[in-house]
């Protein structure tokens, strides 16, 4: 006997105020249950929702030739410039090659510094052949100081040579569905070749901020490594500067060549939002990072739209001593949203009755929340108790 489903649904309703965008940041009720209701719809994927402001009147007026703004959880560009437009992104490459060190070797593995990453022009921490450092203090070289010549080591003791490290540079690109990034060296010195976009240096940015290493290395003020035995340790500051000008940063990159001009990667996270800010090209930097950030954080809200616990549905049982089970979300619902944002309809989907016997934990429906027809949230209906057959 096959059994039906029902929907509630609730719509709150409200006016909607002319917006840049509006991006879904989705919590999914974590653990698998038990046992899946049989008849229960499957989880539909989740719509990431795009609105465009009538006007750019509120957008700021940015020095930066490209520029982009990405919301971290999800991915999705809350403001852009140029944001197509390859670009030389001079250090910021550091961001892939620190990603690539990461993720092929131990943070404990030693580097032996060889005759080829000692006197690479640019950025340095004057490395000398022979020397040995542990890849973690590489890293922080790398993030910190932007070492030239710590990138340098670093890839050559990952790969082999610099040419292989920087094909597996692309491989990582190519993985995250980047078209319009292209690396031929780990430290970002000029190359017509080694070039990306601001919106493409964004998705990178947010996809390395995951990586907790990378996360605490990039967020790093100061720090030291030593040299060897007989020397003291070396001093470590980090250039981005955004680390002391903006309330809630946690990095991530600076860069420049002449070519290039100004490149800067920064994140920054509070209230229950996470951004990072890309600008290629930028004389004005600093200020750029800091009016794009301000924008993001005042034109969004993290809400929660269902507490753990908060949705109470009595599900009839056959077959048991108990007449019916009690049934629940067991994780909050959240989402972000433009400030203000309303229509957002709650939708529950849940059997009519249930067979006993029933676990708890075993889901028997689902609750959903769209906008304008496109899911923004959704979790699983589970039993909060158990029921046996009669």
């Amino acid at each position: 006997m096959s059994v039906s489903f029902f929907k509630v649904i609730k719509r709150y309703s409200s006016t909607l105020v002319a917006l840049v965008l509006v991006l879904s940041c989705v919590l999914i009720a974590r653990g698998t249950p038990k046992k899946a209701a049989q008849s229960a719809s499957p989880p539909a994927e989740t719509g990431s929702l795009l609105i465009r402001s009538q006007s750019n009147a509120s957008l700021p007026s940015l020095s930066a030739r490209s520029a982009a703004v990405i919301e971290c959880t999800s991915g999705e560009i809350v403001f852009a410039k140029n944001e197509d437009e390859r670009l030389p992104m001079a250090s910021t490459t550091k961001i892939m090659t620190a990603l690539t060190v990461i993720s092929t070797c131990r943070l404990s593995d030693t580097v032996t510094v060889p005759k080829e990453a000692c006197g690479i022009e640019g950025s340095s921490v004057y490395l000398r052949e022979g020397e040995c450092f542990t890849v973690e203090e590489l890293l922080y070289a790398l993030m910190l100081a932007s070492a030239n010549d710590a990138a340098t080591a670093l890839a050559i003791h990952a790969k082999g040579s610099v040419e292989a490290f920087a094909e597996e540079m692309n491989r990582q690109a190519e993985a995250l569905g980047l078209s319009d990034t292209h690396f031929t060296n780990p430290h970002g010195l000029n190359d017509k070749d080694h070039y990306t976009t601001a919106k493409e240096l964004a998705i990178i940015s947010a996809h390395a901020v995951k990586n907790e290493t990378f996360r605490k290395i990039c967020s790093t003020k100061k720090t030291v490594i030593k040299r060897d035995s007989k020397e003291s340790a070396r001093l470590l500051t980090n250039h981005n500067k955004m680390l002391s000008l903006y309330d809630g940063a946690f990095g991530i990159k600076t860069g420049f060549t002449k070519i290039s001009g100004r490149c800067l990667v920064s994140g920054a996270e509070k209230n229950g939002l996470s951004f990072i800010a890309v600008t290629l090209n930028a004389p004005d930097d600093w200020n750029d990072h800091k009016a794009m950030l301000d924008l993001a954080f005042s034109l969004y809200e993290k809400r929660v739209l269902l507490k753990k616990g908060e949705l109470s549905i009595t599900l009839p049982l056959v077959g048991s001593l108990q007449s019916s089970v009690l049934c629940t979300n067991t994780e909050d619902i959240c989402v972000i949203v433009p400030r203000g944002l309303s229509d957002i309809e709650r939708i529950v989907e849940i059997k009519r009755f249930e067979f006993a016997p029933i676990d708890k934990g075993e889901q028997v429906g689902r609750i959903i929340f769209k906008y304008k027809g496109k899911i923004i949230a959704q979790a699983a209906i589970l039993t909060a108790f158990c029921a046996e057959k009669r």
